[in-house]
């Protein structure tokens, strides 16, 4: 379920930078954020209910909620809109950041040292990367960060934070690293 979210996501990220490289359109792209965003979300809660992940869940909550509030800023062209995508975006960053770290250690050891969550440093790795992404959106909201940077940074990370883990375990069932 969530490598198909990740192909999801990949269709907002690239469409977003797209826009902030000055092709396209606000409306539109706010629409694809929104679609998107819902999508994450349903995964999340059935990654949640059906496949009893709710860690999985909490990652893609946090980021469908940012794309949803990125689709209502982008549609309704609010003013200061980016600056609440930016605080939400600042709140998902720090999520991210606590993935990786959790995704890098494999969490705290249990009583008879079994751990929750296996560690896999490509998803550490993976969410560092998102770190990054959502840390540049706070610094976009505020103007603080070009939409250039973000935007290739976008492009980017579609293909080593989406497309690489989705369709290498797609077609492998392994991660690269």
């Amino acid at each position: 379920m969530t490598l198909a979210v990740l192909v999801a996501i990949s269709v907002m990220w690239v469409p977003l930078a797209i826009f902030l490289l000055g092709k396209g359109e606000g409306k539109s792209t706010g629409a694809v954020c929104g679609m998107v965003g819902t999508v994450v979300i349903i995964g999340a809660i059935l990654q949640a209910a059906v496949f009893k992940d709710g860690f999985v869940a909490g990652l893609l909550f946090a980021h469908g909620l940012l794309y949803c509030i990125t689709s209502y800023a982008l549609v309704t062209g609010v003013e200061d809109g980016l600056n609440t995508v930016a605080n939400v975006s600042f709140t998902v960053a720090i999520v991210s950041l606590i993935y990786a770290i959790l995704f890098f250690t494999g969490g705290p050891v249990l009583e008879g040292g079994k751990r929750l969550l296996e560690s896999s440093n490509y998803f550490g790795f993976a969410c560092l990367g998102y770190t990054v992404l959502t840390i540049e959106v706070w610094g976009f909201g505020y103007g603080k960060c070009p939409a250039k940077l973000l935007a290739w940074s976008l492009i980017l990370w579609a293909f080593i934070g989406l497309y690489v883990p989705a369709f290498w375990l797609f077609t492998s069932g392994t991660l690269p690293f």
